[in-house]
């Protein structure tokens, strides 16, 4: 954690502003051994080639005995420079202490939870058949602030929203934050297209699947909102065009810790 501070001539200590979230640095003990000398030197280039950050980042799986597995994004610092001293090398084994930093300071699962809605584009009141009866009515427009979701994890989770069309419009709220997009005189997504809205930083992409951006179609002031962690309720503005529309979202639960 990175704890921001203000100090005053005037006063003792200092007064508390803000605690941003550092990327997380972290150090794992690695021990080689090989069979001979040619094995453990394969180990070694086989480890540094894996590592190299020019080549990529890194993924580091934590997982203990009947708990689900974690992950972190990482990237190589430092730590395979090579100590040849008499403690941390032999003939047919060497120790390294490997630095690693994860930009992204939190951990993952493997599980992705998603909710998923249908909604029809309603049926004529009046058939053309000759009784009225049973009646026949289906929701058409759909305007709610309080569908339920949940976000297992410990902190904020990044929706990605998939929005298969016909829709009209549509408008996703959480709190006093919200996106959305007027179709206006036409459909905001067609019939037969799916438009994929991440939400997740360094992301921030609205395309459908043909290809096209309607991030300059959005309405005044969008927010991107993030879920919060635990059980929140959403509000869904969605108008299905002539055929039924699917919404789905998808979060990555993110963790504190493994």
């Amino acid at each position: 954690m990175e704890i921001h501070s203000d100090t005053s001539p005037n006063l003792a200590g200092s007064m508390y502003r803000s605690t941003r979230v550092a990327a997380r640095e972290i150090m794992i003990p690695l021990f080689l051994y090989g069979i001979d000398r040619y094995t453990v030197r394969h180990l070694k280039q086989s480890l540094i080639r894996a590592l190299n950050p020019l080549n990529g980042h890194c993924v580091l799986k934590i997982q203990e005995a009947g708990l689900p597995a974690r992950y972190l994004t990482c990237w190589y610092k430092g730590g395979l420079e090579g100590n040849e001293s008499e403690d941390s090398s032999g003939f047919r084994w060497i120790r390294y202490g490997v630095q690693l930093t994860a930009m992204d300071p939190w951990y993952y699962g493997d599980d992705f939870h998603v909710a998923e809605w249908k909604f029809g584009q309603g049926s004529s009141f009046l058939k053309p058949a000759k009784s009225l009866f049973p009646l026949s009515i289906s929701q058409g427009l759909v305007s709610r602030n309080d569908f339920p979701v949940t976000n297992p994890g410990d902190t904020d989770a990044w929706p990605v929203w998939e929005v298969t069309g016909p829709v009209r419009r549509f408008r996703f709220t959480c709190g006093e934050r919200s996106f959305g997009i007027d179709g206006r005189a036409q459909d905001a997504v067609p019939g037969g297209t799916t438009l994929k809205i991440d939400t997740r930083p360094g992301h921030k992409t609205l395309m459908d699947d043909k290809g096209k951006n309607y991030w300059p179609l959005l309405n005044r002031s969008p927010s991107l909102w993030p879920l919060p962690s635990g059980r929140s309720e959403i509000g869904i503005e969605l108008v299905p065009g002539s055929a039924n529309a699917t919404l789905r979202m998808t979060i990555a639960p993110r963790y504190e810790t493994y």
